[in-house]
């Protein structure tokens, strides 16, 4: 398969994750599909990669231990902002992170272009003049996207430091420990439900396995800017995805912050210059 048909699976594989996980808020809430989605897929990084994790200094560790709880942090923050607002407005708003990372530091006219238009993007998600959105849905996925920007800066770091997928699989193994409380009390006995845990585990595959895999085969034979313009279909993608598997239709405004927050970030992606991240 050419890379840009995985780069394009792996998209429609995390969106379908997420709009699953929607059908979970309502057994689990929002803590508990976060603690079986992370769980799951620490779970099956260790038997993947089968890590060791001896032999690093403190401050590796240190980075590997914030990675993970920005890890748990981002997804949380995510979920809980995909309970109150349609998964596409979530995943265009979250979009703002990878975007200010994309431009962070820039002076040239055309970066400030791109951060126009998902400016005007955003202000037009704003919840008033006709689009009814809860506001704290809103906080939270902007949140989300502060979240996904530090993964975009530690993953880089760790990656760097940690053989393989071993920084990845601690990292994970972190972001399971601090989630385990908020999902238990969260979802409580509803997590013994064999049915709910099948579902949970479907939606680790989907939203963190399979895509992650793919990635990183596309990323071997295909240029990185290439590879951040597909991403930039995110967006829309959960857009269509929200209304096929959740039913979610969307305002005509909606519609154009989404196509204004892509065109965004595929123009940051493609034209803009890039810089190393320490």
């Amino acid at each position: 398969m050419p890379p840009t048909g995985l780069v394009l699976l792996a998209i429609g594989s995390v969106q379908l994750g997420s709009a699953i996980a929607k059908h979970l808020f309502h057994a689990l809430g929002p803590g508990g599909a976060v603690f079986l989605r992370i769980g799951f897929g620490a779970l099956v990084l260790l038997i993947l990669w089968r890590p060791r994790f001896r032999g690093y200094a403190r401050a590796d560790y240190a980075v590997a231990i914030l990675f993970g709880l920005t890890v748990a942090a981002m997804n949380f923050s995510f979920y809980s902002a995909l309970d109150r607002i349609p998964l596409g407005i979530a995943v265009t708003l979250e979009f703002v992170g990878p975007l200010g990372v994309a431009v962070a530091g820039s002076r040239r006219v055309l970066d400030g272009v791109w951060v126009l238009l998902a400016a005007v993007g955003i202000v037009l998600l704003a919840p008033w003049g006709g689009i009814k959105l809860n506001t704290l849905g809103v906080m939270l996925a902007l949140l989300a996207g502060s979240f996904w920007a530090a993964y975009i800066f530690l993953s880089a770091r760790v990656g760097r430091v940690f053989i393989g997928g071993t920084g990845l699989a601690l990292a994970m193994v972190v972001g399971g420990l601090v989630s385990t409380p908020i999902g238990v009390l969260s979802a409580g006995t509803s997590l013994l439900r064999p049915q709910l845990l099948l579902v949970g585990a479907c939606v680790a595959l989907l939203s963190a396995v399979i895509p992650y895999s793919f990635e990183l085969e596309a990323l071997r034979r295909l240029p990185t800017k290439v590879f951040g313009v597909l991403m930039s279909l995110e967006p829309a993608v959960a857009a269509i995805l929200g209304f096929i598997v959740l039913g979610e239709v969307l305002a005509l405004r909606a519609v154009i912050a989404i196509v204004l927050v892509t065109v965004a970030a595929a123009g940051a992606s493609r034209y803009g210059v890039r810089t190393p991240i320490d």
